[in-house]
């Protein structure tokens, strides 16, 4: 039986640039990083020096404040370089991949015979247990916590995302193991949401309670889903999964291998051909660009991610640890004459003045980076409540952030939110506030503060 999740406020950013249903395995990457910047609020320690060889799945380091937290190889092959920044800052491991790849084996496991703890202590060995995260904070769970419920949204509403309902066909028995072992870690259900009209593996899997998500952006994002179902309290804890991550932590169980491998979407109005593209994590994005052809190759912004959550990586950079989608679109670096003081057709706008995207709702647009706008104080305007869903005051919230309040922003549900939540406020916001960076900055005070 499934409960239903019917999303009113929020905004369909549609974009030129959606991915073609096909997939290709991606030109074969020579240099694989892993960044410790993707897990938030990790110190790295380093277990693989620079020259070591390293089977896939082997541990490139750990997290300084928790030793049992390791970060493993998403490929076999030699420590290249340990890429450094100021005051010797860890940016990235390196590893020039094998030819043949080779794996640890972890041995094949089975779920029915395991407790909780066994499962926790061989996802924690495994280097699986980065992909679970927790609410609040988002940041990787504490392996010494209990979560009241572990939540999984198999429906993704950002402009342009990986389509999970296509991505995830055949992978049905990885995906079963891994609910089986994640509902041992938990005293309450796990909750997994597709897409009401949609036809996901997801639907069709046992031990979960199942939700079908109908709705604008950011329907899928599940926080939004989390907000729903149970919302968080102080001192509550939910964890987080991400569907693709839950093949690999399946995998890993079924074969004993950790295999890194990622079906992603090459998207944007940047690419001549976009698609699905067979990759692993850590990959040059250069790898998979280049194949399909871009459009004016020296005035595009290349993204590992959405558009409104990525990271801009450039074309030499390398994909996400999270991340199933590179997005390419045009750079955003003119400046527009009376852009302020004449009719727009081109954009999309949640405005009626002199803005016309509301009398086209299934046009697609293509926009670049430009931000139309400069940085200026808060503009009270009401436009942050008509795209957030949330029963949640999103300027005043903002404001507690930025000046520390904690009595405040753990009144206005600063428990319930993760930086993502804000990325379509951030969109609206005609301040050109980096709402975003503002809400992780006041997470982190929370985090340092009340723990």
């Amino acid at each position: 039986m499934s409960k239903d999740i019917r999303i009113r406020k929020g905004l369909d950013i549609k974009l030129v640039g959606i991915a073609e249903k096909t997939t290709v395995d991606a030109t074969r990457s020579n240099v694989f990083a892993v960044k410790p910047d993707d897990f938030h609020g990790i110190i790295p320690k380093v277990i693989a020096k620079q020259g070591t060889e390293v089977l896939a799945g082997e541990p490139l380091f750990h997290s300084k404040s928790n030793e049992k937290l390791l970060f493993p190889s998403p490929v076999s092959g030699e420590v290249v370089e340990i890429v450094r920044g100021a005051k010797r800052k860890i940016l990235a491991f390196k590893i020039l991949a094998d030819k043949d790849q080779q794996y640890v084996d972890y041995g094949v496991k089975d779920i029915s015979a395991m407790n909780g703890e066994e499962i926790k202590a061989h996802l924690l060995s495994t280097g699986c247990w980065p992909f679970i995260k927790q609410r609040p904070y988002d940041v990787i769970a504490n392996p010494d916590t209990t979560p009241k419920a572990i939540f999984i949204s198999g429906y993704s509403t950002a402009p342009l995302a990986a389509d999970y309902d296509y991505t995830l066909e055949g992978k049905e028995k990885e995906l079963q193991t891994a609910i089986d072992a994640l509902r041992k870690l938990t005293s309450g259900s796990v909750h997994v949401s597709v897409g009401k009209k949609g036809n996901s593996p997801l639907s069709g899997l046992n031990n979960i309670s199942l939700h079908k998500v109908s709705g604008p952006h950011p329907a899928g994002n599940v926080g939004v889903q989390i907000a729903k179902v149970d919302p968080i309290n102080k001192g509550e804890l939910v964890w987080v999964v991400n569907p693709q991550d839950l093949v690999v932590i399946g995998e890993l169980l079924l074969t004993g291998k950790f295999n890194a491998e990622r079906t992603i979407a090459l998207v944007g109005s940047s690419v001549k051909n976009p698609k699905y593209y067979r990759t692993k994590i850590g990959a040059e994005v250069s790898s998979v660009v280049y194949d399909s052809g871009v459009h004016d190759e020296g005035n595009i912004r290349v993204i590992s991610g959405d558009v409104l959550t990525g990271d801009n990586v450039k074309p030499d950079g390398h994909l996400g640890y999270y991340h199933n989608a590179i997005t390419v679109i045009p750079e955003g670096d003119d400046y527009e004459f009376f852009g302020w003081n004449k009719p727009v057709f081109d954009k999309v706008s949640t405005s009626r003045a002199l803005t016309f995207s509301w009398l086209m709702p299934n046009k697609r647009y293509e926009l670049d980076t430009n931000t139309n706008g400069e940085h200026r104080a808060f503009v009270v305007t009401g436009n942050y409540e008509e795209v957030f869903p949330m029963d949640i005051y999103p300027l005043q919230l903002l404001k507690a952030c930025m000046v520390n309040d904690l009595d405040a922003m753990e009144q206005l549900g600063m428990y319930e939110v993760a930086p993502e939540d804000f990325a379509l406020t951030e969109f609206v916001c005609v301040s050109k506030q980096p709402h975003q960076q503002i809400i992780r900055d006041g997470l982190d005070v929370m985090l340092k503060e009340i723990g």
